[in-house]
C-alpha cells in the first residue's frame, strides 16, 4: 500500500473544495507516489521529485517542468504538515515555453474543418465532429464542457444551453442562435445514433455510444486540421481545438468595434459568457490579437478627429 497515498487524497479533496479539477494532476501525483513508493521512500525529497520529474529522459522541456510543479504544490502540503518533507525550489526546473500564440481561424477555415468530418470513418461520426467543431465556433464553450454536456442541458425551447460545474465549480447558461440549436436537435435525432445496452445522457457520443474523451477528440481535430489543409502560421502559432474558443472571443469583441458599441462595457458580459472567473482572463483572450488593435486603432483615430 503507498505510505502516502491518505495525504494525498486529503491534499487532492482540499484543492478540489476549492475549485481545482485537477484530473490530470491527480493522476500524475498518484504516479509519483507510486514511484516513491517503489523506491521504498516515504519522505518526499526534492531529489525524489526531479528524478521522477524528470521522466522519460526525451520528454519535453515543458512536460518536465509541469510534471515537477505539480509535485511542488504537494511537498508544500506536506511540508506544513511534517517538515521533514522538503520544499521544492520554484526556480528548479521552471517552464520557460510561455504561451503559444493563437490561431485565429477565419470562417472558411472553420467551415473547412467540418467539412473535413466526411472524411471520417462512418457518417455519424462525421456528423459528430462537424456539429461538435460547430458548437465551440459559435458559442466559445470550453472543449471539455462540450464533452460533459447532456441532454437535460440543452434547452431547444428558449435556445439554452447549461454548463455545469465547469472551471473552479462554476455553472453558467449559455444563450444559442437557433440556427445552432437546429443544428443540435438534428444531430440528436440522427437515426444512426449508437444505442449501446448501457445508455448514456451525453449529447456527443462516439462510434460505441460512450461520451467522447477528449484525447479522442484532440487527436480527431489534428486529422481534421491535416484534410482541411491549415497549416501553422509559425512554430508557435499552429491551428489548436482551443483556438477556436480564442476565435470566438476575438470575434466578439470585433462585432462590437464593427457596430461602434461601447467595447469596454461589454467585456465583463463577454467575460461572464465564457465562464471567466476573472476578467483577467478575458483580456488575455484580447491582448494577442492584431486584428483588435488595429480595430481600436481606428476607433482612437476617429476619436481624435485625424489629429496627430
Amino acid at each position: 500500500m503507498y505510505r502516502l497515498s491518505p495525504a494525498l487524497a486529503d491534499y487532492l479533496r482540499l484543492r478540489r473544495s476549492l475549485g481545482f479539477r485537477l484530473d490530470r494532476g491527480g493522476r500524475l501525483l498518484a504516479q509519483f507516489i507510486a514511484y516513491l513508493d517503489a523506491q521504498g521512500a516515504d519522505t518526499l525529497t526534492v531529489a525524489a521529485a526531479l528524478a521522477w520529474a524528470t521522466l522519460p529522459a526525451d520528454g519535453g522541456a515543458r512536460w518536465l517542468a509541469m510534471r515537477l510543479t505539480v509535485v511542488r504544490g504537494f511537498a508544500a502540503h506536506l511540508h506544513a504538515l511534517d517538515p521533514a518533507h522538503e520544499l521544492i525550489p520554484p526556480d528548479l526546473l521552471p517552464d520557460r515555453g510561455g504561451r503559444a500564440t493563437p490561431y485565429l481561424y477565419a470562417d472558411a477555415e472553420v467551415v473547412a474543418l467540418m467539412e473535413a468530418a466526411a472524411s471520417l470513418r462512418t457518417p455519424f461520426r462525421a456528423a459528430t465532429y462537424a456539429t461538435l467543431v460547430g458548437l465551440l465556433a459559435v458559442s466559445g464553450l470550453r472543449v471539455g464542457e462540450a464533452i460533459r454536456l447532456d441532454r437535460v442541458d440543452l434547452d431547444p425551447v428558449e435556445g439554452l444551453l447549461t454548463i455545469r460545474n465547469s472551471k473552479f465549480g462554476k455553472s453558467r447558461l449559455v444563450p444559442l442562435h437557433p440556427t445552432t440549436v437546429a443544428a443540435l436537435r438534428h444531430y440528436l435525432a440522427r437515426p444512426d445514433r449508437p444505442h449501446p445496452s448501457t445508455p448514456t445522457a451525453a449529447i456527443f457520443v462516439s462510434g460505441a455510444g460512450t461520451r467522447l474523451r477528449y484525447c479522442n477528440v484532440n487527436w480527431t481535430f489534428l486529422e481534421l486540421v491535416r484534410t482541411a489543409g491549415l497549416r501553422p502560421r509559425s512554430a508557435a502559432c499552429r491551428p489548436r481545438l482551443h483556438d477556436l474558443r480564442h476565435t470566438f472571443a476575438v470575434n466578439t469583441v470585433l462585432d462590437a468595434y464593427r457596430a461602434d458599441l461601447d467595447v469596454g462595457a461589454r467585456l465583463p458580459i463577454l467575460s461572464t459568457y465564457l465562464g471567466h472567473v476573472n476578467p483577467a482572463a478575458t483580456y488575455w483572450y484580447l491582448s494577442a490579437a492584431p486584428e483588435l488593435l488595429a480595430a481600436a486603432g481606428e476607433r482612437l483615430e476617429r476619436h481624435l478627429g485625424g489629429r496627430p
